[in-house]
C-alpha cells in the first residue's frame, strides 16, 4: 500500500511561496552544487553531495504526485511531465484545458474532484511507492484530513514573514515523531517526519 507524503521546499517561518505565488531563493539550492539529480527525464539539479544522497532516492520512491489547479496553471503542467513519478492527479473542479491536453495528449496526468478522492488515486496509482502530494492548499486539506503519513521539508534559510503556508489553512495539533532523517545540505536542510497515529 501507498504511503502518502507531504513535501515542499519551505523558509525557516513556513513559507512554500511569497504571497504572489513567487519562491524567491528557495530553490537556489537546486543550483549550488557539483552533483546533477533527475527528478524526471526532461529535468536536472544540481546540488550538494549531501542533498543528492537524499533527494534523489526521494525521487526514486514517488511514483505519483498530487497537486491543485492553482499550481497546475502556473507551471503549465510542466509540460506534460510530472515533477516526479510516473503519474500526476491534479485535484480540480474544472477539466484540464482542452488547448493543453492537445499539446500534450499523452501526459499521464489525472484530475480528481476532491483531495480526498485525488489521494485515493494517487494512492493506486503508486502502488507500493510513494504518493506526494505539494504542501500548501492541497497538502493541508490532506494533512486536515488525516491523509498524510509523513511530512518532507526541505527548510531553506530565509524568513519571507509572509505568503503560502506549508500546511495551508490546516489548523489544530498533530503531533510527529521525531525526525528520521536529518541531512544538512548546501543552503538548505532537509527534514523527514512520521505522522503519529
Amino acid at each position: 500500500m501507498a504511503r502518502v507524503v507531504m513535501q515542499a521546499v519551505v523558509s525557516v517561518d513556513g513559507y512554500i511561496a511569497h504571497p504572489d505565488g513567487s519562491v524567491g531563493p528557495l530553490f537556489d539550492w537546486y543550483r549550488n552544487g557539483d552533483v546533477t539529480i533527475h527528478p524526471n527525464d526532461k529535468w536536472s539539479f544540481n546540488v550538494s553531495p549531501a542533498s543528492a544522497a537524499y533527494v534523489q532516492p526521494f525521487w526514486d520512491d514517488v511514483r505519483c504526485t498530487v497537486i491543485g489547479r492553482h499550481l497546475f496553471d502556473i507551471t503549465d503542467g510542466w509540460a506534460g511531465v510530472p515533477a516526479a513519478g510516473e503519474h500526476l492527479v491534479v485535484v480540480t473542479h474544472r477539466p484540464l484545458p482542452e488547448e493543453w491536453l492537445a499539446r500534450f495528449p499523452d501526459a499521464p496526468f489525472h484530475t480528481a474532484p476532491s483531495v480526498e478522492a485525488g489521494i485515493e488515486l494517487a494512492k493506486k496509482l503508486a502502488g507500493d511507492g510513494l504518493a506526494c502530494v505539494t504542501a500548501g492548499d492541497v497538502g493541508g486539506q490532506a494533512f486536515s484530513a488525516g491523509l498524510v503519513d509523513e511530512v518532507a521539508m526541505d527548510v531553506v534559510p530565509v524568513v519571507f514573514g509572509e505568503g503560502v503556508r506549508f500546511f495551508g489553512s490546516h489548523i489544530g495539533t498533530v503531533l510527529l515523531d521525531d525526525p528520521d532523517t536529518v541531512v544538512q545540505g548546501d543552503r538548505v536542510l532537509h527534514l523527514h517526519y512520521t505522522v503519529k497515529r
